[in-house]
Order: C-alpha cells, then sequence, then structure tokens
C-alpha cells in the first residue's frame, strides 16, 4: 500500500521577485486565433483511459485547494471541508487504487474561518489558504487589505490568496500594480503568496500575459486565473498565456512560479484538461501540489465519482460523494 499526501508550497523556493522591468511585456504581443486553437487541441492530441485516467484524478486530488467561500460559511462546515480533504475518497476506493492515504492540496477559507481550518487539519500536513485583500473585488485601501493579509497569517494561514486591482491593468498603470503586490508579498511574511489576476475582468490576453508577469516580478510565488466570483472564470486560453508568463520568467530568471486555475471547473475532464495543458507546456515538474493548484470545490466529487466506477464498474449517486 502506498501513501500519497498534499504538500505545502514551502517545499519550493520562495519568488525573491525584482525590479519592474516594463520592457519585458510591453511589446508583447498575443495571437488570440491561434491561442484559442492551441487550447482546443490540448484535449484531443492526449487522452488517458482506465489506470492512466485513474492516475491523473488522484493527481488531481493531490493539487486540490479545497474550497468554500460562501456567504454563508460556517465554521462546522468548514470542519466537515477539512475532513473531506484529509480523507477525500471512501474506504474502498483507497483501498481499490491501492492508497491507504491521500489528501487534498490544501483547504481555502475566508480570513475568519483560518483558526477553525487550521485546528480541523492539524497534524495532517494539509496547509490552509486564505483570501484577503477584499476579496473578491479588492476594492478597498490599501492599508485595509494589507491588514487583512496579516490577519490572516496570524490565524495560522499558510499560503494567502491576493486579489489585485483590476484597474491598474486595464489602465495600463504597471507601477501602481508592481508597488501594491510588491506591498502584499511584503505583508505576507512566510506565508506563500497567490495573486489571484481575475482574468475575465481584464478584457484582452496580452492584459493578462502582462499583469501575470508583473505580479511574478513583484514576488507572487503563484500566479492564479480567478476568484471563481467573475462572469468568466477559468478557461483553456487564459490559463496558456499564463502559463507561457511564467516559463518566459522562469526562462529569464530561473525561479519556477506556480499555476492555480479557479472557478467554474466542476468535472473530473476538466481536472485532466488543466494537468494536460501542465504537462504540455511546463512538464512534469508542474503536475506537482508544490507548483500546480486547482481551485475547486465541486470537482472533487465528480473525480470520486469517476473513480468509483473505475474500481467498481458502477456509478454512485452524486449525493453519495458530498463535500460540505
Amino acid at each position: 500500500m502506498s501513501q500519497i499526501a498534499g504538500h505545502a508550497l514551502s517545499n519550493t523556493a520562495r519568488n525573491p521577485g525584482m525590479p519592474l522591468r516594463t520592457d519585458w511585456f510591453e511589446q508583447i504581443a498575443v495571437n488570440t486565433p491561434a491561442a484559442e486553437r492551441r487550447a482546443a487541441t490540448l484535449t484531443t492530441r492526449r487522452t488517458v483511459k482506465k489506470d492512466w485516467q485513474a492516475a491523473w484524478l488522484v493527481n488531481a486530488i493531490r493539487c486540490i485547494d479545497l474550497t468554500t467561500l460562501a456567504g454563508d460559511d460556517t465554521e462546522d462546515r468548514v470542519r466537515r471541508l477539512c475532513a473531506k480533504a484529509v480523507r477525500p475518497l471512501a474506504d474502498h476506493i483507497l483501498t481499490g487504487l491501492g492508497l491507504d492515504q491521500l489528501t487534498t492540496g490544501a483547504v481555502c477559507v475566508y480570513p475568519t474561518m483560518v483558526a477553525a481550518a487550521v485546528k480541523a487539519v492539524a497534524g495532517t500536513g494539509i496547509p490552509v489558504a486564505s483570501v484577503a485583500t477584499g476579496f473578491p473585488a479588492g476594492l478597498m485601501p490599501l492599508d485595509l487589505r494589507l491588514a487583512e493579509i496579516r490577519y490572516a497569517v496570524d490565524q495560522g494561514a499558510e499560503e494567502i490568496d491576493i486579489v489585485i486591482t483590476r484597474a491598474h491593468v486595464l489602465d495600463g498603470n504597471w507601477a501602481a500594480l508592481y508597488d501594491e503586490v510588491a506591498a502584499m508579498r511584503e505583508a505576507c511574511g512566510a506565508a506563500h503568496m497567490k495573486a489571484i489576476l481575475a482574468t475575465g475582468d481584464l478584457q484582452t490576453l496580452r492584459n493578462v500575459y502582462k499583469a501575470s508577469m508583473v505580479a511574478m516580478q513583484a514576488g507572487t510565488d503563484f500566479i492564479k486565473t480567478s476568484t471563481g466570483k467573475e462572469g468568466v472564470n477559468a478557461t483553456l486560453p487564459v490559463s496558456l498565456i499564463m502559463v507561457r508568463a511564467l516559463r518566459d520568467y522562469r526562462d529569464r530568471t530561473g525561479h519556477r512560479i506556480g499555476f492555480k486555475p479557479a472557478g467554474g471547473m466542476k468535472t473530473a475532464k476538466d481536472a485532466i484538461a488543466w494537468q494536460i495543458l501542465m504537462k504540455e507546456e511546463m512538464g512534469n515538474d508542474w503536475l506537482s501540489p508544490d507548483l500546480f493548484r486547482l481551485g475547486a470545490s465541486s470537482m472533487l466529487g465528480d473525480i470520486e465519482r469517476q473513480l468509483e466506477h473505475h474500481i467498481t464498474g458502477r456509478y454512485a449517486a452524486s449525493s453519495r460523494h458530498a463535500l460540505a
């Protein structure tokens, strides 16, 4: 029997950041139709079946930030979510897969729920991530957004998912965006930072690339597509452009930045599609929770359903795999 657990981002060296270099991205051109074609063919050129598909789905679980960000969240709901993160699959599925332990990559909650989550996952090695900085819109004074980061860290959050000011991107005010993200990075202290770009609000793929590059130069450890609250959340074309940006940043600096798509991903098929993107564009290293996370909640239920079918040959009712 083997054991597979999620891992905290501390296994990856921090991004130290660098001075703002607008010449790295000001003249960037993005061929949108080509990006859309590339994204559309990712899942048609490579398919995984049977045992291979099961292995990819197990890896997806390792990379999930199991999330609840609802206005009616309670400590009881957070505890149930954490219990699912600790034991994401039913015992008979784990046994059928030859595993004795499997955990998600992290749990992600609001700052006021961090303490409950930390207590619930104590001793499991699962990190607690917290959104902050006026999530999801981020339209709060900067000092209050920084105070929210510090509060979440004080409560025990090991990872902070910040949101950027979209207006800085739409106005091309790269210095303001850089200064904001750098201040947030400093406020995170030892906690790893994921910068949510809210790509559905950024209008163009060129803006997505530029915002990605500025966030990385300012020191973020991950770039993340969406809050999950925009009209358009994670898409494969947007993800492709962000992954190309982090690859360019790695090639220029030697620093490896993680990627987290979030929002709108609900199925096991989605989990495999984004892993294929990472494998094709970045290689196997980016199929690890140190460098890849899936921001999701309902996705885990469908993955469990597909894995039960793999083991038993039967689909269970969705209610058998409820999350919280």
